[in-house]
Order: C-alpha cells, then sequence, then structure tokens
C-alpha cells in the first residue's frame, strides 16, 4: 500500500517540497504549511561545517536526520548524494538505517557514473528494505553535470529515467532542467512522477501540473538565502553606517568548508 509520502506526489498539483538542514528550519518549515520535508545535500554538509560531495561522515548525517526527526511529524526524504559508496550492498545498509530512524524517502543520484552503478544500487536498496515502503527518487545529472545538450540530452535523460523506473525508483529527479517543454516531453516517456529543482522563471503551479512535473524541490537555495540574510545583518552589526557587502553566492559557498 502506498505510504501518505507517495500519495503526496499523485496529486491534482507538484508537492512543494521544503529542503530543510537542521531542526530550526524544519520546524519553520512546517509553521508555514509545508507537506513534507527534504533535507538538501549541500545544506546540511555546510550547517555542519563540511563542504558538499559526500564529504559528511555517514555518522553526522545520521545523527542530523534524528534531530530533524525528533521535531516534526512531516515526512522527511534525505538526499544521500551517491550513497556514500561505490558498493550497492553499503549503500542500501545506509538506506536501511535510514528508513529504521523513520524517513519517508531518500534522494541518490548518478553523478557522473554510469547509471548501471545506480541501477544496481537501487535494486540492492529494494532488496534489503524488503518491502518496506521508502520512497526512493532517483537523481540524474545529466543537465547539472552537463553530460549533453539540446536532443541529445533529452535521450539520454529518457534513457537512464526508464533505467531507473526499471530498477525500482519511485520518482525521478532532474536538477537544473528549467524547460517545461523538455519537462512534459520525460513526463510522458516515464510513468513516474518527475522532480524539478527551482521555480522555473514565470512558471505557475498550472504550468508545472501541465508539464508533467509532480514534485519541486527548492534544493540548497533556502539555505543559501538564509545564509546571506545572516551575513549581511552580522555586517550591519559588526560595521554600523555602512553599506553592507556583497552576500556570498552559491558558486563561491561549497569552499568556505574545505
Amino acid at each position: 500500500m502506498p505510504s501518505y509520502f507517495h500519495q503526496l506526489h499523485q496529486q491534482v498539483f507538484p508537492l512543494l517540497l521544503a529542503n530543510i538542514w537542521d531542526p530550526a528550519s524544519a520546524v519553520l518549515a512546517q509553521q508555514q504549511g509545508a507537506k513534507a520535508l527534504g533535507t538538501s545535500s549541500a545544506a546540511l554538509a555546510w550547517s555542519l561545517g563540511y563542504a558538499d560531495g559526500q564529504q559528511l561522515p555517514v555518522a553526522e548525517l545520521l545523527a542530523a536526520v534524528r534531530r530533524i526527526l525528533r521535531v516534526t511529524q512531516l515526512p522527511v526524504t534525505v538526499d544521500i548524494e551517491q550513497g556514500y559508496s561505490e558498493q550497492p550492498a553499503q549503500v542500501a545498509e545506509l538506506v536501511l538505517q535510514l528508513a529504521e530512524l523513520g524517513v519517508s524517502g531518500i534522494n541518490i543520484e548518478d553523478g557522473l557514473s554510469e547509471p548501471v552503478l545506480l541501477c544496481d544500487k537501487i535494486r540492492a536498496c529494494r532488496t534489503l528494505l524488503a518491502g518496506l515502503p521508502l520512497y526512493i527518487n532517483a537523481r540524474t545529472d545529466v543537465y547539472l553535470a552537463q553530460l549533453a545538450s539540446g536532443s541529445e540530452a533529452i535521450a539520454e535523460c529518457t534513457r537512464r529515467l526508464a533505467l531507473y523506473a526499471a530498477a525500482g525508483a519511485d520518482g525521478v529527479f532532474v536538477p537544473c532542467l528549467t524547460d517545461l517543454a523538455v519537462a512534459k516531453q520525460l513526463s510522458q516517456h516515464c510513468n513516474l512522477p518527475l522532480n524539478l529543482m527551482g521555480w522555473p522563471e514565470g512558471a505557475s503551479l498550472q504550468d508545472l501540473t501541465e508539464a508533467g512535473v509532480q514534485r519541486l524541490s527548492a534544493g540548497p537555495a533556502l539555505f543559501v538565502q538564509s545564509y546571506q540574510a545572516f551575513q549581511q545583518a552580522v555586517f550591519s552589526f559588526l560595521h554600523p553606517g555602512l553599506p553592507a557587502d556583497q552576500p556570498v553566492q552559491y558558486a563561491n559557498f561549497n569552499t568556505l568548508f574545505s
């Protein structure tokens, strides 16, 4: 039977997934009416003093998830990047630990690896979960990593999403895809809920719905916006009367933790 989190992906309009990184951001997002929460791998790592890119120790990840789950009753999905291992069995062990903590789903990505590796990881997770209804959102980085462009990118995304669906994914995620016409093509070729990241410029919920998008997440944007505001507030406190410095941008935020 589908979980409540699965059902949130089958509504008339897309699920708007607020990405959080600690208990404070979780309770504030819940207070504002979020129906579900998702960690951002970058935001979670930065909040704990690590660079993004699987630099966060697994023990820190699990401890952070426990703290978030303690303060919210909303479904929580956890971004585990590439699973912190190239070994499918080890990835499955981590996913089972998260499921046992009470998370409702995970994001797992292919990165620069061949898609067969992510397929093996998804299958290993399904085997070890043994029927537990954990929502597996399979992310392809074709657009994010600019692995292809134009019609080749559409074809490669279509191929990868079909492979991940066959391996046992519940949903598919294409970050950095902002063209809703392309999103519609992908959704028509894949029977799983399609997840995009960030609002395409000028798009409405109706536009997303017509394009077949069933989930929209924020990624690290909420963290970056929050800490840009903090940076400017600190500057104003330390240097009253002076114009605020330029805020840190996403592109160089990760370098602060290297």
